[in-house]
Formats: structure tokens, C-alpha cells, sequence
């Protein structure tokens, strides 16, 4: 999009543009989402900015009205494989939290310099002030809908102090944390009404088929580490998740009553809390675009009829990358049997939750997923978000039992790629580059 697309995308108040880019008005130093109700600004004091940390890096204060850091995060990052949107990928999942500048272009395979010179002539912003912002919408959102102490909030937005907290909070929204809780109407809860989790809102952008998402979920759900529970068009999702720092039980509803997906979280280190969000968009394909997809598909007459039925049809993605490819190579009985003998007990469970599917580590001498499992042990095969997916794909195939359909199904949940067709379909050239919903459309759903 050039700027006069862009203004007119602000000027029409545009939905669709969430998360795509964002602009800021000089002469107010505030900074909105294009979907902003305030009165759209001359054109003349519009600047555009590809993410929210350059406009904060460039001053501006996120508006009060629109809130524009919590939207959707671009499809862009899905859809490119380069570096700049594997490390977009990975700043999403809290890498640089974790392992700082180092770890994020160590994972790459990039200097530090290199990294932050590629982000910022694109982006306008370097991988700190990406996963700053990051930082700040998270805390953000913990202080104006849950609970949670404010110190807790610190550390759990992925903060190294409450200083640095304090004054990032100031910097971006004006105000001071006490204050953004103040106006929510939020309190501190007692520690025993902490302890039922940290509700969400998980913002997606467009419409959302709910049901077949759900549908496919709840067919492949793995006794003991997921289950989908409830009547259709009321379900909840749920699962339990090896994290960085510990271990997570989420659930998600089927039903909602806006442009998001109801979320609860309970996590035995605060700290995982960005990584396990992030987690979860991949799964319900969350930062999708569904109108581009649509535009798309919707002109080939085999899916004309069927895109404009179910408007917003998502390709799911995987929860634990190495989770879902060790279990398609295994299949659902055997995977539900490692998982009751080799998988992890949690201390505390949750209904039919009770364990985490087995590390890979634990299966490298199973006679069918040893070799991928070792793979996966040693780094052979790398399924992170941030993951190179041609080379992800050419370590695969080159382990025993792996094979291209296999290899292209894992590509396409585990490593949430939009331009897979893990079978082959007569002029699927002609979706590029979201093949992977084509086939979604084409194949149907669980019914």
C-alpha cells in the first residue's frame, strides 16, 4: 500500500487494516489504529508507521479511544519466510525476552549488528523496541482486565524491573500503571480469585469460522493433554502446555461477543505468559488475514461458492510444534499411549488434563518416532516459530519415516506456513500465497 491508500484506508475508518499499519498525528503526538472513531486528521499531519513500536520510537503515545496496540498482529509475518518475518516470529513467542539481542540473531544465524540494521531500515524499529512494545500492550492489558498485583504484572509482561516497567508504561501511554488500572475500574484481587487464571481477549481480525476451527480440534484432541468440552457453538478448548519457564493449562471459547476469542490462562510461572499467548494465535490462526485470503480464493470458481459460505475459514496452526509432529508420524492411538506412559504428570489438573505430552527426548527410542524425536532432541530438525521452513521441510524429509506429505502437513500446523498443499491438487498454483486455506476450503472440515 502506498500513503494515499493508507489515508484513505484511515479516512473510511477501515477495520481491516488493524494491525497492518498504523499512523500518527503530529500535531496531537498520538498514534492509532486505521479503525480509529476519532475524527479522521488532515493529511498533512499523518505520518505512517509499519509497526506500533516505530511510531512509540518516534514519540508518539498510543491513543486512548482505539488502543492500537491491542490489534491483531500482521499476516505478513506468517506469510513471509525472509529474516526479518522469522524474527518478527520470534519476538512474538519472547525470545528476546529470554535470551536478549544475542539469542534472537544466534537463532537466525545473523550478527546482533545485522539483525537490528534489517529490522530497523524495515520497520523502523529495532528487535528491543519490537519486544518493548510487546511488553507494554501486555502489561497493558493484564492491568486493565485481571486482578493480578502490579508488581507481578511487571514480571509477567517479560519487564527485568519495575523500574523499567514504570517507566515504559509512562512513556507510551502518559499515564502511570495505577492509573490505566484506575480507569479500567480494575482492582487488586485476593490471591484466592487469582488462582482461577488470567482471562484474555484474543483479537482476530474479520470474521471468524469458529465452529470448523473447533470441529477440527476437538476431532484430533489427544486424551489426557486436550478435550474440547461443551455444546457446539459453546465449546471450550483446552490443553496443557510445556513452557520456558514452567508449565500452563489454557482454555479457549468457542463463543464470543466480538472481534476476539475468550482465553483463560493459568501458568505456574508468570513469565511464560507472552510465550503461551503466542501459542495460542498460532493455533486458532489468529493474526490471519481473512479478506486477502478470501479476494484470492474467492476468484477461483472450485472455491467461489465455498468461500462465500464460510466467510473466515482459518488454517490452525500447532500449539507445540514438536508436539504435533512427533503425533502425526505416530498417529492418534499411539500418541495417546505415550502420552499416558511417557508423558509428564502435572501437580495440579484439570479434569481429564493431567499430563504434558512426552519431550522428544523421551521418545527417541520408540521403533517409529525415534528418529524424528532425536532430530528434534538434537536440533537436527528445528520446528521454532522462527524456524527456516525450506530447511525445516529438507530435515524432515531426511529423516527415516518422514515423508513428503508428512513432511508438508507438518510445515503447514507446525510451522503455521499459509503456502502449503501437502497433497497434491490440480492448479493450487493459482492460491498462492495462502494454498494452505485452499486446501481448507477444499477438503471441508470434522464433522
Amino acid at each position: 500500500m502506498d500513503e494515499d491508500t493508507r489515508y484513505q484506508a484511515v479516512s473510511s475508518r477501515d477495520a481491516r487494516f488493524d494491525g497492518e499499519f498504523f499512523f500518527a498525528v503530529r500535531t496531537t503526538g498520538i498514534y492509532c489504529r486505521p479503525s480509529c472513531p476519532a475524527v479522521t486528521p488532515q493529511r498533512k499531519n499523518v505520518t505512517f508507521f509499519p509497526t506500533a513500536a516505530a511510531a512509540q520510537g518516534h514519540g508518539f503515545r498510543a491513543c486512548r479511544r482505539c488502543r492500537p496496540d491491542a490489534v491483531p498482529g500482521s499476516a505478513e509475518w506468517n506469510v513471509r519466510a525472509d529474516v526479518v518475518g522469522r524474527a518478527m516470529r520470534m519476538i512474538g513467542d519472547g525470545v528476546v525476552d529470554r535470551e536478549g539481542v544475542p539469542g534472537l540473531a544466534g537463532r537466525l544465524g545473523y550478527s546482533a549488528r545485522q539483525v537490528q540494521r534489517q529490522l530497523t531500515a524495515e520497520l523502523g524499529a529495532g528487535p528491543v523496541a519490537l519486544a518493548r512494545a510487546q511488553r507494554a500492550h501486555t502489561a497493558r492489558l493484564l492491568l486493565q482486565t485481571t486482578g493480578l498485583p502490579i508488581t507481578e504484572i511487571a514480571f509477567a509482561s517479560g519487564f527485568a524491573s519495575v523500574r523499567q516497567f514504570n517507566d515504559t508504561i509512562r512513556r507510551i501511554y502518559a499515564r502511570t500503571p495505577s492509573e490505566l488500572r484506575a480507569e479500567s475500574g480494575t482492582g487488586t484481587a485476593p490471591r484466592a480469585a487469582r488462582a482461577a487464571g488470567v482471562p484474555l481477549r484474543l483479537a482476530h481480525r474479520g470474521p471468524y469460522a469458529a465452529r470448523e476451527v473447533f470441529d477440527l480440534l476437538a476431532a484430533e484432541a489427544l486424551p489426557r493433554v486436550e478435550d474440547v468440552v461443551g455444546p457446539v457453538g459453546a465449546r471450550t478448548y483446552r490443553r496443557t502446555l510445556r513452557l520456558p519457564y514452567g508449565t500452563g493449562l489454557v482454555s479457549v471459547d468457542e463463543r464470543s461477543a466480538g472481534p476476539w476469542l475468550e482465553a483463560r490462562i493459568h501458568l505456574t510461572d508468570l513469565r511464560d505468559l507472552t510465550t503461551a499467548v503466542q501459542r495460542l494465535r498460532r493455533l486458532f490462526d489468529l493474526d490471519a488475514d481473512p479478506y486477502a485470503v478470501a479476494e484470492r480464493l474467492g476468484a477461483d470458481p472450485r472455491l467461489a461458492a465455498r468461500v462465500a459460505a464460510r466467510p473466515g475459514v482459518r488454517s490452525p496452526g500447532a500449539a507445540d510444534p514438536e508436539e504435533f509432529a512427533l503425533r502425526t508420524l505416530l498417529g492418534p492411538r499411539e500418541a495417546a499411549r505415550l502420552a499416558e506412559t511417557h508423558g509428564t504428570a502435572l501437580e495440579h489438573t484439570c479434569g481429564g488434563l493431567t499430563h504434558l505430552f512426552p519431550e522428544p527426548a523421551a521418545l527417541t527410542s520408540h521403533p517409529v518416532a525415534g528418529p524424528l524425536a532425536a532430530a528434534l532432541a538434537t536440533g537436527a530438525v528445528r520446528l521454532d516459530p522462527g524456524a527456516d521452513r525450506d530447511e525445516a521441510e529438507r530435515a524432515l524429509l531426511g529423516v527415516p519415516g518422514v515423508t513428503p506429505a508428512t513432511a508438508a502437513l507438518i510445515r503447514m500446523r507446525a510451522l503455521g506456513d499459509p503456502d502449503v498443499v501437502p497433497e497434491a491438487v490440480p492448479d493450487a498454483e493459482a492460491w498462492r500465497p495462502w494454498r494452505s486455506y485452499g486446501l481448507r476450503h477444499l477438503q471441508g472440515w470434522p464433522a
